[in-house]
C-alpha cells in the first residue's frame, strides 16, 4: 500500500512538468506579439508626419499596452515556472524571482491588467465622439470592476501573510 501511495506521489509531482508546455507556448506567444508589436512602431514612425497631437498620443498608448501586455506574459512565464515547476539554475541572474510568489503574482497580474484597462479607457475618452454614452458607462464600469478587483486580490493577499498572533490569556 505504501509503494501505491509513493507511486501515486511521485506521477502527481512529475505532472507540474507539464505546465513547461504551456509556458514555452507563452513564450512562443510573447515573440508573435514582439513582430506585432515591431509592425505597430513600423506603421507609427512611417506615418508620424501626418497624425495630429491626439492620434500621436492614441498611438504611443497602444506601444505603451502592448509593453505592459509583453511584461505581463514574461512575468507570468518565468514566475509561474519557478514556482511551478522548478527553480532556475542561474539564481544569481535572476535574484529577484524568489521575491515573486502565487499571491505577489497575482497582486501583480492584476495591476497590469488595470494599467491596461486605464490605456484602453483613456484611449476610449481620446475619442470620446466616437462611442454612446451606454458604451462609456460599461467602459468606464468594466474598468471599475478590474480596480475593485485587484484591490480585494491585495487585501486577501495582505490579510493571508499578516502573522498569526501569539495565544496567550486576554486581560
Amino acid at each position: 500500500m505504501k509503494r501505491l501511495e509513493l507511486l501515486v506521489e511521485s506521477v502527481i509531482l512529475a505532472s507540474r512538468w507539464l505546465l513547461v508546455a504551456f509556458y514555452l507556448g507563452l513564450g512562443l506567444a510573447l515573440a508573435i506579439y514582439a513582430v506585432s508589436f515591431a509592425l505597430k512602431l513600423w506603421d507609427f514612425a512611417s506615418h508620424v508626419i501626418g497624425l495630429d497631437d491626439t492620434e500621436v498620443i492614441l498611438k504611443i498608448l497602444g506601444l505603451i499596452d502592448a509593453a505592459l501586455i509583453a511584461s505581463l506574459l514574461v512575468m507570468v512565464i518565468i514566475s509561474g515556472y519557478e514556482n511551478f515547476v522548478s527553480r532556475f539554475d542561474r539564481e544569481d541572474e535572476v535574484h529577484w524571482l524568489g521575491q515573486i510568489d502565487a499571491g505577489s503574482l497575482k497582486i501583480k497580474v492584476a495591476s497590469t491588467i488595470v494599467a491596461i484597462s486605464s490605456i484602453h479607457l483613456l484611449q476610449v475618452f481620446l475619442n470620446v465622439t466616437i462611442y454612446t454614452p451606454n458604451q462609456l458607462f460599461w467602459y468606464t464600469t468594466i474598468h471599475i470592476a478590474f480596480i475593485v478587483s485587484a484591490l480585494f486580490l491585495a487585501l486577501i493577499d495582505r490579510i493571508s501573510k499578516k502573522p498569526a498572533k501569539a495565544a496567550g490569556p486576554e486581560l
